[in-house]
């Protein structure tokens, strides 16, 4: 896993126009998608309200936040956590794949409300398809098997170009 770039107030206000709000504790951009946007951030674990924020790892394009919706709506987590319960291999996996993610927010702060929780679901089930492919992008190929996956299935959402644009004459 590379290190992640700090955020510059450019990608900051492209996160912005992609979430239609302001973003919260964002720390750093942990991938950008193919077009050159952000598409994961990386925030803190205690947003600046004092919040403790579990999701080290937010995915933030539209067009990736509509696959995994998409994903979800056709019961890929159902299935996910069928094979989640039948496949030791692929639960030792997802408990690695929750073990990094722990250490990684950890490096960046404690947060004592948060301590050994992760994100969704992880590891005893597939709760939010969102996380993991926001997981998978940041920490590469081969740490987040459901993150991986959700990746290969939600095809290539960055085809049409990017998915905001903070130039005025353009939609």
């Amino acid at each position: 896993m590379s290190e992640p770039e700090k955020a510059t107030e450019q990608d900051l206000a492209v996160v912005a126009a992609q979430l239609g709000r302001a973003p919260r504790g964002t720390r750093a951009v942990a991938h950008r998608c193919p077009c050159g946007l952000p598409d994961v951030v990386e925030t803190t674990p205690r947003l600046p309200d004092g919040t403790p924020f579990p999701t080290l790892y937010y995915l933030t394009c539209p067009r990736a936040v509509h696959e995994c919706s998409r994903l979800e709506s056709a019961g890929l987590m159902k299935t996910m956590n069928a094979r989640l319960a039948e496949d030791p291999e692929l639960a030792a996996a997802y408990e690695r794949a929750h073990q990094q993610y722990l250490r990684r927010r950890e490096e960046i702060g404690h947060v004592q409300e948060i301590a050994g929780v992760s994100a969704g679901g992880m590891p005893t089930r597939v709760k939010c398809l969102h996380v993991h492919l926001g997981h998978a992008l940041a920490a590469g190929p081969g740490v987040n098997p459901f993150g991986d996956e959700t990746r290969e299935q939600a095809g290539e959402w960055w085809a049409a170009g990017p998915c905001v644009s903070l130039d005025p004459g353009e939609d």
